[in-house]
């Protein structure tokens, strides 16, 4: 965990991804890696090279606004790359720890799940954990060893590749939402605790990990393979709930009258007929 230097560590590596012609900088002969070199980034965000280098290696924790806003500037950040750096160079308090009072998911919202034959919906803790689900979410994701949390799902379960149809964007999107949700709070034990699994696993969670990428997306679509009912193509909206700090609502759903919405009716009809 690099969670001394955190600031340091993401400009390192946003910094090492974003390449000379990308900020319009001309070629100037071979590189050892593609990325810029830190004196080209100190001049693009108009600080001095020592500045920088200090940054970087957690000797200046305390940019100023002005230093924060070009370095947004010189590594073209979206928003949610930029509230990251912003949060790193100025930690917010941290969030009172996973509690089972915080596991719990209201009776209101379980009764409204399970109102919804056609519709997939579970709900998330803040690592991914899964909380609480309905009986069409049970029956997507039927027949895989690691359904407790998404992150372990994506990286852990052995049939993953066959089941996310775009895995290598789904990885990528639930690391880059892991980042985002984490901020500043490396320490979290669970939090810890899962990373190290992840890192064992799976060595593609470690280079993803490793780029710092950031995404709060909450709407993507989902392209699925399931074993009896097919490919499926799904709309994944993602809500917060007020009432939980932390929780998350996952609603998937297909576009009306079409092929993916059939093979939702029928895996329902499975569901309902192997209860």
């Amino acid at each position: 965990m690099d969670s001394d230097n955190l600031l340091g560590e993401f400009l390192r590596a946003r910094r090492e991804l974003t390449t000379p012609q990308q900020v319009g900088l001309l070629h100037s002969g071979p590189r050892r890696t593609p990325g810029l070199r830190r004196e080209e980034l100190a001049m693009l965000a108009c600080v001095s090279t020592d500045y920088y280098v200090r940054l970087e290696q957690g000797r200046e924790r305390h940019p100023s606004e002005r230093v924060l806003a070009s370095l947004v500037e010189a590594l073209s950040l979206g928003p949610d790359a930029a509230a990251h750096l912003y949060e790193l160079a100025h930690p917010r308090p941290r969030q009172p720890r996973a509690t089972d009072k915080a596991r719990q998911v209201s009776p209101d919202l379980l009764r409204l799940m399970r109102s919804w034959p056609d519709t997939p919906a579970l709900v998330c803790g803040r690592w991914m954990d899964v909380l609480a689900t309905n009986s069409l979410a049970d029956a997507l994701h039927n027949g895989h060893e690691h359904t407790d949390n998404l992150l372990q799902l994506v990286f852990l379960e052995p049939a993953a590749r066959e089941f996310y149809r775009d895995w290598e964007k789904v990885a990528h999107s639930k690391v880059a939402h892991l980042r985002a949700a984490a901020g500043a709070d490396l320490d979290d034990p669970y939090l810890t605790e899962l990373i190290d699994e992840l890192s064992d696993g799976s060595s593609e969670f470690c280079r993803l990990w490793a780029r710092h990428d950031i995404s709060g997306k909450t709407r993507e679509t989902k392209r699925l393979r399931h074993r009896e009912v097919g490919d499926l193509t799904l709309t994944c909206e993602v809500f917060d709930i007020n009432s939980a700090p932390g929780q998350q609502l996952i609603v998937l759903q297909a576009e009306p009258a079409s092929p993916s919405e059939h093979a939702l009716a029928l895996l329902s009809n499975l569901a309902a007929t192997a209860s």
